[in-house]
């Protein structure tokens, strides 16, 4: 324990020492997730930790004139001034008046700047560690670890995930819904539901686990568009353009939802379209995919209008007509299986290629395995060459990965259009039959792609080589929209 005090203290005086290292004072500073007032009001202190009223009065008007001293530094970015001020008001008092905190939330800012503006590996890692101490600083005086927890979550996984664990991110996010539940932090919502989902496909969050924080999510998001007013239902519009994205992917493991998610979304899409047979055979199978009893009112009547409208009669048994009847019945992996049964079976190329690219459907429009959807794709093209719809399939994956890439919104979530207009061009320029829907589809997301001042932003050039990362992995050509 000493040894932790001890390290703590080094910690802590090393940083000290650092601050003469002047930073670059053009960056702008991020208000914190919850701004609070400008200056410390006067009231008697709640905070365990040293406030104005415990110092003596030397001290106590030291520490009041740096807490308005470093704030108007901050408003002019004069970084090295405001952080010398910001020492000494952290320094005498970090419990302020007993109630204000956002000096917290403006330490965190200015080592994140320095952070930023050092390539020193030694040193970005000491800016993390500082920016971590100070936030459990802030849990230390006045509490509130949940928010506290989420603040560090969202820190690390949008500007520090290279300093620790993806599971840690997750745990710091997680606690902040196993307090506040539906009234999780806004903050956190987006990339919890994004570390949920990743943990979900690679098996390290269980089926059980992950379901009861889908459903915290959606309930979360739903209160969050409800009853927002002002600006912040801008920032809950952002959150809705992404996590329902990634929550409805996790309909592609089995057994993850229940019957109660598909009977309410799919009975409700099926009310507004009753009489689409694609909307119909939709509900149908996800209805059964969540195990719902032949009983529930609302499976009944999906399955009356199935066979009253959408009646087809079943071919002979074979691979294709078991395929078919699984996939019906929402039991996509033995669908796969059994067309890849006919795969095996079949020595012509060119019903190799239509299952092969049926299968590569699958994997997008149900399961939601895109990176599986594109080998898919791609082993259909080599067996019928010249044949497009393999590749418009591959640019529908790549535009569809906005909210998988980045936040739905923002560069990475825009740049995935650029591959996805590569394999559209490169679709109609092998096959005519799929150039007028290649044009729509390149004419409709050309507006989604950046615009002029967001590459120059970047320092990179219209038509110079790009590598888009995340899934997608493949080399293109920088656009702009405008």
């Amino acid at each position: 324990m000493h040894s932790n005090i001890k390290y703590s203290a080094v910690l802590y005086f090393t940083i000290l020492m650092l601050w003469s290292c002047t930073p670059k004072t053009g960056t702008t500073i991020t208000a914190p997730p919850t701004p609070e007032p400008p200056s410390p009001p006067k009231q008697e202190p709640i905070s365990p930790c040293q406030s104005f009223n415990n110092l003596s009065g030397y001290d106590r008007e030291r520490a009041e004139t740096a807490f308005v001293l470093y704030k108007d530094e901050m408003k002019y970015n004069r970084l090295p001034e405001a952080l010398q001020h910001w020492r000494i008001a952290y320094q005498l008092a970090p419990g302020s008046n007993g109630k204000v905190k956002y000096h917290f939330d403006d330490g965190v800012a200015i080592f994140k700047s320095m952070f930023d503006q050092t390539t020193d590996i030694k040193l970005k890692k000491l800016y993390v560690d500082t920016v971590m101490m100070i936030y459990d600083k802030r849990k230390e005086c006045f509490g509130d670890e949940a928010y506290v927890n989420g603040l560090k979550g969202f820190d690390y996984f949008y500007y520090y995930p290279d300093y620790t664990s993806e599971a840690h991110i997750y745990d710091l996010l997680k606690s902040n819904f196993d307090v506040k539940g539906v009234d999780a932090d806004y903050f956190v919502i987006n990339p919890f539901t994004r570390l949920l989902y990743n943990g979900a496909i690679n098996g390290s969050v269980s089926v059980e686990e992950g379901r009861k924080y889908a459903s915290l999510i959606d309930k979360a998001i739903k209160k969050g568009v409800a009853t927002c007013k002002g600006q912040a239902c801008d920032t809950w519009s952002v959150i809705q353009d992404y996590a329902p994205d990634r929550l409805e992917a996790l309909e592609g493991i089995d057994d993850f939802y229940e019957c109660e998610y598909y009977a309410s979304k799919y009975y409700e899409l099926f009310k507004a379209y009753p009489d689409s047979c694609e909307i119909i055979n939709m509900a149908y199978a996800r209805m059964l995919r969540g195990e719902c009893p032949s009983s529930d009112s609302r499976l009944v009547e999906v399955k009356q209008a199935k066979d009253t409208k959408c009646y087809v009669a079943p071919p002979q048994i074979s691979c294709a007509a078991q395929g078919n009847s699984y996939y019906s019945d929402g039991k996509y992996t033995k669908a796969i299986q059994s067309y890849d049964e006919c795969i095996a079976q079949s020595n012509d190329s060119e019903t190799k290629a239509k299952y092969l690219l049926l299968i590569a459907k699958i994997y997008y429009r149900d399961l939601r395995n895109f990176p599986k959807s594109r080998q898919y794709a791609l082993d259909a093209a080599k067996q019928k060459p010249n044949w497009g719809a393999p590749y418009i399939l591959i640019g529908n994956l790549y535009a569809s990965s906005g909210p998988l890439c980045g936040t739905g919104r923002g560069w990475e979530s825009q740049v995935v259009t650029w591959p996805a207009i590569d394999m559209w061009n490169k679709a109609k320029s092998i096959d005519g039959s799929v150039a007028s829907e290649a044009n729509a589809l390149i004419s409709r997301y050309t507006q989604f792609m950046p615009k002029k001042e967001d590459i120059f932003f970047r320092g990179i050039k219209a038509g110079e080589s790009y590598f888009v990362p995340c899934w997608i992995q493949e080399n293109t050509v920088v656009r702009t929209a405008d």
